[in-house]
């Protein structure tokens, strides 16, 4: 099933719109027998606030590192790697899991999220005075 959906992302990888991939939300908290659950706690909570302040917004307004989004916004790329530290993640290979756990691809609105080795480069067009 996810190896489907990331063969399908990587196909044609168009914007779904103007805006960053990482953008929906389709966070629900409730309470059911059955559900899908992400086990990074306050994962969803985090995505509400990010969503009610417009960070996402405020981060490709405040950081234009990008010529062209193939798909990516630079708070794609930003709010990628936050949400891999905020899911225990120790390093940028730890971003590999979380593009292969369908349940938080739902949960951040994305049919893929930027890989270890597109976030290296993201993060190497920072230099010492950026920081």
């Amino acid at each position: 099933m996810i190896e489907r959906r990331l063969a399908r992302a990587k196909g044609g990888m168009k914007p779904l719109s103007d805006g960053p991939e990482l953008s929906t939300r389709s966070v629900c908290f409730e309470f059911s027998e059955r559900t899908r659950a992400i086990d990074a706690g306050g994962l969803g909570a985090i995505l509400e606030v990010v969503a009610d302040i417009g960070l996402a917004k405020r981060i490709d307004e405040g950081l234009p590192l990008l010529k062209r989004y193939r798909p990516y916004h630079e708070s794609d790329h930003v709010l990628n790697i936050a949400y891999n530290v905020m899911c225990n993640g120790r390093t940028l290979d730890d971003i590999e899991l979380r593009r292969n756990d369908r349940v938080f691809l739902d949960a951040v609105g994305a049919r893929m999220i930027p890989d270890p080795t597109t976030e290296g480069d993201f993060c190497r067009r920072f230099s010492a005075d950026d920081v």
